[in-house]
């Protein structure tokens, strides 16, 4: 066994390596090399023995093939690239000298505190100390934005590197700490449950029923079509509410039916009079049915209730976190001062390590079109960034601003208050005005192709080796921008888990149009959803990731392909949601649901091969996916029985109760083995334990091709790598070579009790 382990974790590093020889990376400078040093000076020339002080001295600078070497030391600052590279060849690169510690923050130390009452402690600021941005008295706002009733700021307040959490009011801040936590805990998942309707008293199932269509008000709930007719209300996590005006409980009623579905471990409807915190009247357990749409009745004995009332539905998760060490701040800011309240239990903070956000970003160009940016080793943090919808300029913490040909490697890029890296779009007069409409998005789209948006001038970057955590909306995100880029060996945890907004944009990875684009060998966990496609993934390939503990891995949606999906380890409890059609899900592993969407009714784009040349909008219906050799453990395929477009099925294995679709031809079930799938932590890197039986070679798997997979319906293309290569997935997650005759199923092209390597250590992670 340890030699089999050796071997594989040597294959692994052979396969990360090799991916940053495909990408290529010009390193040797091919100009000058400017030194940046804390003990630097900014009228010094840069030469290694007169460092400048400042990033931004060497900046004003820099041509293409110009390297700039940043020394050991904290930098706060954002960097601004006036200019970028002339070509791959001649690119800017920003390096941290080898070996050293490069901090760049977007945050200042704060001093001065005066003690109030209990654990609270507060600052007073000239504003003039923010310059031109004050991050506390900018809101976060924007298309599919949710601030779940209360007002949300790019600002924060670190302790020892950490972020606080801002409350909602003083008042929460003055109580002893720990205290009011609970309300900024969120204990579940999202995409928790939908509802489509409830009935309250008896009578016949079709009678009485109040569609989700007639809520009154409501908190951090959003609406979705619904298969039962109307629309559902969906995507609930913990503590949202929805209310229902003029409830008819007739003369005596004792019981509520309500019709939900839920793809997570479920959670609890409260039922409560008038208020969300009003008297509680019952409750009802809705599990997990298995999909999305999965519609069952739910029965909540009620005390008996008569006449018309207002009615409250609060949805409690399953799950629950310790609230014990949450710390709370809130900001107020008047013409001259910005006034800050910070809980700190038991310190000084006068004598800690405290910081406030005071710059939008860290790395980021204020012009778009600043092409060939390498960007290389530093750790950066703390930035005020604003919410990133696909309808407006996406700026993150580290982000190439409508560009081309950026890489960016080898970072620590944590605390962001929305989103790390963004590969987004260039802002104008537009953005956030598309009313949260998929028409606002199309006219988005027609706009960006008017100003630029072609395989010559945006994309093609590279992501490599970062770690990325800590972002309250999205690890990366990218709209239109992320295209023809590669994204690898990224370690992606911790996005959108304090939850204290929500909206359509939040995810580990999360690409409006990634065409043509990689995304290959990262890590993502503890994230609210793993990867997000929204609109447009065409020519995407999806492979050799490692996913778990998210609230979901995969989410495709509006898509219409042809995207592939393969050599995966998806093994959270919701494994994919598909709301697309052209995929092809080919050797993954899969331990979580599958839920398929059936009534989508928006039309989005397809695109020309290789191309962002939109040829027309398309319809999107269920089906026209293909499923190959995939091990499905718990839940299977059974959500596609009812697709409106073919579906193609072979080969696939499913275990410990998963079922089948009607659609594939002689599946191989075996619903009471559990292959026993456990992820182990190592000291030199992260193990999958698993049980693969060497009789599941006696069905056949098809090698799958090109060929076999034929071509997406909607755009007419077939199946191929981004340069137009045609696909042979032949071979497994850790780059062994498959079986030429007859490959095993799954990821792991071995059988018995094995336990390869799935990540490596880095030393940046």
């Amino acid at each position: 066994m340890k030699t089999t382990i050796i071997s594989i974790g040597l294959c692994i590093t052979t396969c990360f390596l090799s991916s940053a020889v495909r990408a290529g990376v010009a390193d040797a400078p091919s100009g000058k090399e400017y030194h940046v040093s804390v003990q630097g000076d900014d009228t010094n020339d840069g030469s290694a023995a007169r460092p400048l002080r400042t990033i931004s001295a060497a900046v004003r600078l820099t041509r293409p093939g110009d390297v700039i070497t940043v020394h050991q030391g904290i930098y706060r600052e954002r960097v601004d690239p006036l200019r970028g590279g002339a070509s791959d060849e001649k690119r800017i690169v920003y390096r941290a000298a080898s070996g050293e510690k490069v901090v760049l923050k977007g945050s200042e130390p704060i001093k001065g505190w005066k003690k109030v009452q209990n654990d609270a402690w507060k600052v007073t600021i000239p504003n003039s100390f923010f310059g031109d941005f004050n991050p506390y008295q900018d809101v976060i706002r924007g298309d599919w934005f949710g601030p779940k009733g209360r007002v949300h700021h790019t600002g924060a307040v670190y302790l020892n590197d950490h972020w606080l959490i801002e409350a909602a009011t003083l008042e929460d801040v003055l109580r002893p700490a720990g205290e009011a936590a609970s309300s900024y805990v969120s204990g579940g998942q999202d995409y928790l449950l939908n509802v489509a309707w409830l009935r309250p008293g008896e009578g016949s199932e079709a009678a009485g029923r109040i569609p989700a269509a007639r809520c009154a008000d409501q908190r951090g709930i959003q609406t979705a079509p619904c298969t039962e007719g109307g629309e559902c209300i969906g995507w609930i996590e913990n503590g949202d509410w929805v209310r229902y005006d003029q409830v008819d409980f007739g003369q005596s009623a004792e019981h509520i039916t309500i019709r939900a579905a839920s793809v997570t471990s479920g959670g609890i409807i409260e039922i409560r009079l008038d208020t969300p915190d009003g008297e509680l009247l019952g409750t009802c357990a809705v599990p997990n049915t298995g999909g999305w749409q999965s519609w069952r009745s739910f029965i909540a004995e009620i005390a008996p209730t008569s006449g018309i009332k207002t009615l409250c539905l609060v949805f409690r998760s399953g799950r629950s976190q310790d609230s014990s060490g949450v710390r709370l701040w809130f900001a107020e800011v008047d013409a001259s001062n910005t006034t800050i309240w910070a809980q700190f239990k038991d310190i000084n903070p006068n004598g800690a390590s405290v910081e406030i956000n005071v710059r939008q970003a860290v790395f980021y160009p204020e012009e778009p079109g600043v092409n060939y940016i390498t960007v290389r080793g530093f750790t950066m943090m703390h930035a005020a960034t604003p919410w990133a919808p696909p309808t407006a300029e996406q700026v993150g913490l580290i982000g190439t601003h409508w560009s081309k040909g950026w890489i960016i490697e080898d970072n620590d890029i944590r605390y962001s208050v929305c989103t790390g890296i963004t590969l987004g779009k260039y802002g104008d007069e537009f953005d956030n005005t598309s009313q949260d409409t998929a028409e606002g998005y199309v006219e988005t789209i027609n706009r960006a192709l008017k100003n630029g948006w072609s395989k010559d001038n945006i994309g093609h970057h590279v992501v490599r080796n970062n770690h990325i955590s800590h972002c309250e909306q999205s690890g990366i995100v990218g709209s239109m921008g992320a295209v023809f880029c590669t994204v690898t060996g990224n370690t992606i945890h911790d996005i959108h888990v304090r939850r204290l907004f929500t909206g359509a944009e939040m995810a580990g990875i999360k690409f409006h149009g990634a065409i043509d684009t990689v995304i290959e060998r990262n890590h993502i966990y503890r994230t609210c959803l793993g990867i997000w496609l929204d609109w447009m993934a065409q020519g995407t390939h999806v492979t050799e990731n490692l996913l778990h503990d998210n609230g979901r891995d995969l989410f495709v949606e509006v898509n219409h392909g042809p995207f592939l999906v393969d050599n995966n380890l998806l093994l959270s409890d919701n494994g994919v949601l598909v709301d697309s059609q052209g995929g092809a899900y080919v050797h993954n592993l899969i331990t979580g649901s599958i839920s398929v969407s059936h009534n989508e009714g928006r039309e989005t784009p397809y695109h020309k091969a290789h191309s962002t040349e939109v040829v027309g909008l398309h319809p999107n219906p269920s089906g026209d996916d293909r499923y190959y050799n995939n091990i499905l453990v718990n839940a299977g395929l059974a959500a596609y029985d009812e697709a409106t477009l073919p579906v193609f099925m072979a080969g696939n294995v499913f275990l410990n109760g998963a079922r089948p679709s009607k659609h594939e031809v002689n599946p191989l079930v075996l619903p009471d083995v559990d292959p026993g799938t456990e992820l182990v932590e190592e000291t030199d890197g992260v193990y999958l334990r698993i049980t693969l039986d060497q009789a599941w070679a006696r069905q056949s798997h098809p090698v799958v091709t090109t060929d076999l997979l034929g071509k997406a319906k909607g755009p007419g293309l077939p199946y191929e790598r981004p340069d137009g290569a045609p696909y042979r997935i032949d071979t497994d997650y850790c780059g062994r070579t498959r079986n030429a005759g007859n490959p095993f199923p799954g990821p792991i092209e071995q059988t018995g009790k094995v336990m390869p390597k799935v990540w490596p250590v880095r030393s940046s992670q």
